[in-house]
Order: structure tokens, then C-alpha cells, then sequence
């Protein structure tokens, strides 16, 4: 792990380190890559907590693509998902008959994630498949099929590399668990 890295007052602990992210994030653009040869692909990214992640992962992909962007919320400030979710923000493009990869930073519940694809399914995609940064298997309260997945993790609050506290620590290169006194 990189020597200058330096936790925040709200940090207990690093989960992943900026070296893992980037390895897996390799990892990721060469399957995708692979599974959509031949493909023209819509990168769907669900902001805010995704665009990092988006980002490095649309450089790694070698398939052509085209990048749209998604706001739901479903936490507001709280760090428990409400579990209705609202569109912020929609596609700025149709995706009928095309090969839809949704980027999403975290699955927690399941329930965002499972109300987004029953919408865009309504859409006539080619196909739809989910690609998360981190899934917390633990939490599922709604089955989400996930395609890709970055780390499994625990039942632990974490934030950074776009992964937020009340819109805060998304800037964080790491992945780190948010100290109880702060949740």
C-alpha cells in the first residue's frame, strides 16, 4: 500500500487499498471486454457514488461505448437506504436494442439496483447487465443479479473512491470503514 496515504479522523481502517481497486479494475475491463466482443456497449453510471469508479473502468474497457449517467437516491443523509428510491437524474439517450452495462459503486440492499433495471428492462435494451464496485451480500433484501463484481465485502460503512458520508470522503483513493462515532 502506497506509503502516503494517510486516513481522515473518520476513518477506523483501510478495506481496499488504491493498488487493489486499480488491479480489479483491470480485471473487470478485460472480461467486459471479452464478454462484449464484436459490441458496441451504453455504459450506464449511477451517480454520484459511481462516477470514480465509471471513469477508471470506461478507460479499461476495449469495446466502443458510449457513457450515460443515471442520479437515484434512496439514503438521503441517513446511512440506511430508505428503500424508496427516486430518480434525480434520467438517461439522456434512448437505450432500445442496445447492450446496457450499469455501473453502480455499492449494492447494499438491493433495492436501488432492482428498481433500476425493472425500468430500463421497460426500455427494450439488447441487454442489460450489472457491473458494482462493492456488494454486500449480507444486507440483500431484494435479489439483484450482479454480472461483475469489484470486492465482496462485510457489513461495514464504508466510503471513498466515490463511495459517500452525507455527501462527504468520496475523494478518498481508498475504500476505508467509517468509525462508529462518526456513522
Amino acid at each position: 500500500m502506497s506509503e502516503s496515504i494517510r486516513l481522515t479522523p473518520q476513518i477506523e481502517r483501510i478495506l481496499i487499498s488504491p493498488e487493489q481497486i486499480a488491479v480489479r479494475i483491470k480485471e473487470l475491463g478485460a472480461e467486459i471486454t471479452r464478454d462484449y466482443a464484436g459490441k458496441e456497449i451504453v455504459i450506464l453510471c449511477i451517480l454520484k457514488g459511481a462516477f470514480l469508479f465509471t471513469s477508471d473502468l470506461c478507460r479499461s474497457i476495449g469495446v466502443p461505448q458510449k457513457l450515460d449517467f443515471m442520479a437515484v437516491s434512496s439514503y438521503g443523509d441517513s446511512t440506511r437506504s430508505s428503500g424508496i428510491v427516486k430518480i434525480d437524474k434520467d438517461l439522456s439517450e434512448s437505450i432500445q436494442n442496445q447492450h446496457v452495462l450499469i455501473v453502480e459503486d455499492i449494492i447494499d440492499t438491493g433495492l436501488t439496483l432492482s428498481y433500476i433495471e425493472k425500468i430500463l428492462l421497460d426500455r427494450k435494451p439488447a441487454s442489460i447487465k450489472i457491473c458494482v464496485l462493492c456488494n454486500k451480500p449480507s444486507n440483500l433484501q431484494q435479489h439483484v443479479k450482479v454480472d461483475y463484481c469489484g470486492f465482496t465485502i462485510e457489513n461495514e460503512f464504508v466510503v471513498g473512491y466515490g463511495l459517500d458520508f452525507k455527501g462527504y470522503l468520496r475523494n478518498l483513493p481508498y475504500i476505508g470503514v467509517v468509525k462508529k462515532e462518526y456513522r
